[in-house]
């Protein structure tokens, strides 16, 4: 943690950054053009990334901070986005606090020892900063070099990092993690909570380091009917929130096919609501309600697609938020693998430009 730690952290802010279009954007404000940021911007389609982590495995990757930094700026160097977010995995802070799991190139997170039962529990102890000392030094270094560009951290949420915890790696279905919610709601709830502890634990280590904004990435709970997510999901979400909530930065909370799931996603305490592109953003803004940010939402598919058809689907997307009172450019999803990066970099000037005041 940082040397000012033992203070409250009401009130505290980054000054170099609290100015920023990106920042403005998340608190509402007027800002001199939208910002943009992109999922997963941070590495895959970048061929300076596949260079930098040959011979390094994901995981590792994720642990050593001349990397983390390295990786985590190249986006911010050759696209010009407005925020760079903390290059990591959301299974990180599983694996500092020692479940057994390894991230598997073509397939994802695969955990050795499932939970099932009340006594695999045991394998969620509290997270401390001495366990990610590493993600501190990093934080350090990025912040030093990004200046008044915004750096956002994030973790995943507590029902994701259960899904992969229950199943075992990822799930087309989530049968085994909907047999637990359903079955057994008393241990379900209970797993959450611990999970919602070591994630808030885990963004307040990145706020402490100098994360300006925070996400929270709830991937599979688009799988979840509104009532499931209410009573089983949304109390361990709102746990998380009101853990960071003191330090004054914008909460940003983002899920995939969550469409039917929005306003109660703003509920759970997102100050920014990321919506994929299923939704147009004037739609999503209807359904998060006032008083939000909305973050989104072209589709990747779309970067594609010609520089013509690009600017077009892009245009829809700023006309359906030229009411808004807050909007973060952002794709629907992550980046994916083979996009051609001039793609993005066009993007992010064509955005800037159409939107320049």
């Amino acid at each position: 943690m940082s040397a000012n730690s033992s203070q409250s952290p009401v009130g505290r802010r980054n000054e170099a950054t609290y100015d920023s279009p990106f920042m403005k954007a998340c608190r509402r404000e007027a800002v001199p053009h939208t910002p943009v940021w992109f999922m997963r911007q941070a590495g895959r389609s970048l061929p300076e990334y596949r260079k930098v982590r040959e011979g390094t495995a994901m995981l590792e990757s994720c642990m050593r901070p001349d990397l983390v930094t390295e990786i985590t700026l190249q986006p911010v160097r050759r696209h010009g986005v407005d925020a760079a977010i903390y290059f990591s995995d959301i299974v990180v802070p599983l694996k500092a606090i020692g479940v057994d799991l390894d991230i598997k190139p073509g397939i994802g997170p695969v955990v050795e020892n499932p939970i099932r039962t009340r006594a695999d529990l045991a394998q969620l102890r509290d997270l401390t900063p001495e366990d990610v000392s590493y993600v501190t030094e990093a934080m350090g270094m990025l912040t030093a070099e990004l200046g008044s560009t915004p750096l956002i951290g994030f973790a995943g949420a507590p029902f994701t990092l259960a899904s992969y915890l229950v199943e075992g790696g990822p799930s087309r279905n989530h049968e085994h993690t909907k047999a637990l919610m359903y079955g057994d709601p008393q241990l379900w709830s209970d797993l959450l909570d611990r999970l919602a502890e070591i994630t808030g634990a885990f963004l307040k280590v990145q706020i402490e380091a100098g994360a300006s904004a925070v996400q929270l990435f709830d991937s599979w709970v688009g799988a979840l009917s509104p009532a499931d997510y209410r009573r089983s999901v949304m109390p361990a979400s709102k746990k998380v929130f009101d853990a960071v909530a003191p330090y004054d930065v914008p909460r940003i909370h983002f899920g995939v096919g969550t469409g039917e799931l929005l306003g109660l996603m703003g509920e759970a305490g997102a100050d920014v609501v990321g919506a994929d592109w299923r939704v147009p953003v004037d739609e999503a803004a209807r359904r998060v309600g006032p008083g939000k940010a909305i973050q989104g939402n072209l589709d990747p598919a779309v970067l594609f697609s010609t520089r013509e058809a690009v600017e077009t689907k892009t245009d829809e997307v700023l006309a359906a938020a030229k009411s808004l009172e807050g909007h973060i450019f952002n794709l629907g999803h992550g980046v994916l693998p083979t996009t051609d990066p001039e793609a993005l970099t066009r993007l992010v000037e064509y955005v800037h430009e159409r939107t320049s005041a």
